[in-house]
């Protein structure tokens, strides 16, 4: 399921019934049943990597997964759907002849195990037949037995329906109380038992845990018809049900009032403001397009970094091999070797796996390389993309970057992003200081809709909540704004960067890719930034 689908789907509130492939149902008990025992997946693996050596693979890794997800959808009083799904089995990829192969059973014996593997050889071989050049496998350590666990507080699988239920309803009923015509609100619970080895050496046991607790608050003006709607400022987290307790740390109140959030959120506060803030949204004037200088708050600006900048320094997709989900790249490795002033000086990007509280945090990628922090762009230029342990030859590097991801056992793991992120700026400024210079502009806050062409080059992005600047001062709320890019133009009329004070992610828990699709989670974090001179259009003009 890719994002659009599950917009779509969450807006009917019966995005949990939209789980192809991922598993069987289970009674919600059943979620917190023991992990698999790691000798066990050890021997398995070992018998996996025996047979495929034996078969001629002259490389073999194993992945043992075990996927858990819980959904809990409701809309005002009622729970609409409980959805509790597992998904365990093994896949097996190998190198033979110079060709990759890829095999995948749920058959948890020796046997079962054994047949996927020689399945997978003989797969690569088949494909050897027809392959121009032999694939060029970075080299990686063997790490020997290693662990890795998500620091979670309180596992979310462990908190009682009943409890979860009640949260949301009272969410519900919070927001309809201050206002609101309808709502609906979810909570996506993910906890991913993951076991890697290879004939490099390493064995490696993972338990991955992450949260996402959307809503949607709807105020209708009945006289004239009229409707406006606000998505909850959650972000979704590598963390455990510790996310939503609300603690005060945790919130972030910005110089217009609204409140943000970092890495505790309180989802009833939030579903009031929501409330209260759709009601002004239908009070509010409509934007008269123009340039404006916007002020983008971290709850926005992790979907443009993500559309403009994430997706294009895929490598794949700058070298056309994967077009799925918005196509390809205008970057070209010839860009990455002029440094390509892809933003301003203000503008510093990195990828990082190892980010606490962010969805893509993990200790090893699905390669069984050790994650890690690199720069994407540095001072405002282009100086590296994602890469695999297959792809890195081709920028001229010897290490994995450590990004590659499969969303199942089941599924084969390939070159994924990583989280994303805009590094706040380093002198001291707040988000209040960084409005009183600007004259005229928009402050937005939250994502809304967007649509970018297939080379990433052109975009255009909407959000929740905007807020007229005019003088150094918020006058007050605006409606029907959407502005509109050109990637590189538009990061290098960044000039501003708040410290790290204010550093937030925002993120996606359903990112798109692959054909057949597989879908991915990825947090993008920044402070608030400020652009210079962006075009805005009023999204209600009438054309005819």
């Amino acid at each position: 399921m890719d994002r659009r689908q599950f917009l779509t789907l969450s807006s009917l509130g019966v995005a949990g019934l939209a789980i192809p492939g991922w598993g069987h149902a289970i009674a919600a008990e059943a979620l917190l049943d023991p992990a698999l025992d790691v000798a066990m997946k050890k021997s398995l693996a070992d018998t996996a990597m025996q047979a495929a050596t034996d078969s001629g693979a002259s490389y073999c890794d194993v992945r043992i997964g075990r996927y858990l997800r819980q959904f809990v959808i409701t809309r005002e009083d009622k729970v609409q759907n409980v959805v509790s799904t597992e998904s365990t089995g093994i896949g097996v990829r190998v190198i033979a002849d110079g060709a990759w192969g890829f095999a995948a059973t749920n058959d948890m014996g020796a046997a079962g195990v054994a047949e996927a593997a020689r399945q997978a050889t003989a797969i690569a071989k088949a494909n050897a037949k027809t392959q121009t050049a032999p694939v060029e496998l970075a080299a990686t350590p063997g790490l020997g037995e290693v662990s890795w666990k998500t620091p979670i507080r309180k596992n979310a699988m462990a908190v009682p329906l009943k409890e979860k239920a009640d949260l949301l309803l009272g969410v519900n009923a919070d927001a309809m109380g201050a206002g609101a015509s309808f709502v609906n609100s979810m909570l996506f619970l993910v906890n991913e038992q993951k076991y890697f080895a290879s004939t490099d050496g390493s064995y490696i046991d993972q338990d991955v845990h992450r949260i996402w607790a959307p809503m949607t608050v709807t105020a209708i003006d009945k006289a004239s018809g009229k409707f406006r709607t606000r998505s909850g400022l959650s972000a979704p987290m590598g963390m455990g049900f510790e996310y939503l307790d609300g603690d005060a740390a945790g919130r972030f109140v910005l110089p217009n009032g609204v409140t943000a959030y970092g890495q505790s959120y309180d989802m009833r506060a939030d579903a009031i403001a929501a409330a209260k803030q759709t009601l002004e949204k239908l009070k509010a004037p409509s934007v008269k397009p123009g340039k404006y200088d916007l002020v983008l708050d971290p709850s926005h600006t992790w979907l443009t970094i993500h559309e403009s900048i994430g997706h294009p320094l895929e490598l794949d997709r700058v070298l056309g091999y994967e077009a799925n989900y918005a196509g390809t790249s205008f970057v070209t490795l010839d860009k990455v070797r002029d440094r390509f002033q892809y933003g301003s000086g203000q503008v510093n990007i990195f990828a990082d796996k190892t980010q606490p509280g962010s969805l893509g945090a993990v200790g090893y990628d699905d390669e069984g390389v050790k994650t890690r922090r690199w720069d994407l762009i540095k001072d405002g230029k282009l100086v590296n993309l994602q890469a695999t342990r297959d792809q890195v030859h081709l920028l001229g590097e010897d290490a994995s970057h450590g990004c590659s991801y499969a969303d199942s056992w089941s599924s084969v793991q390939f070159q994924r992003m990583p989280n994303v992120s805009m590094a706040p700026g380093n002198a001291k400024l707040s988000v209040a200081d960084m409005i009183k210079d600007v004259e005229k502009g928009i402050y937005i806050i939250g994502d809304g809709s967007f649509s970018i062409d297939q080379q990433r080059y052109n975009a255009q992005f909407g959000g929740q909540l905007f807020y007229e600047i005019e003088d150094g001062k918020i006058t007050g709320m605006l409606e029907d704004v959407a502005y509109q890019i050109q990637t590189p133009e538009f990061w290098n009329s960044c000039v501003a960067v708040c410290d790290k004070s204010d550093y937030r992610f925002g993120g996606s828990f359903f990112d798109g890719k692959g054909q057949p699709s597989q879908v991915s989670t990825v947090s993008h974090g920044s402070s608030t930034a400020r652009f210079n001179g962006v075009n805005v259009i009023n999204t209600a003009r009438n054309l005819g």
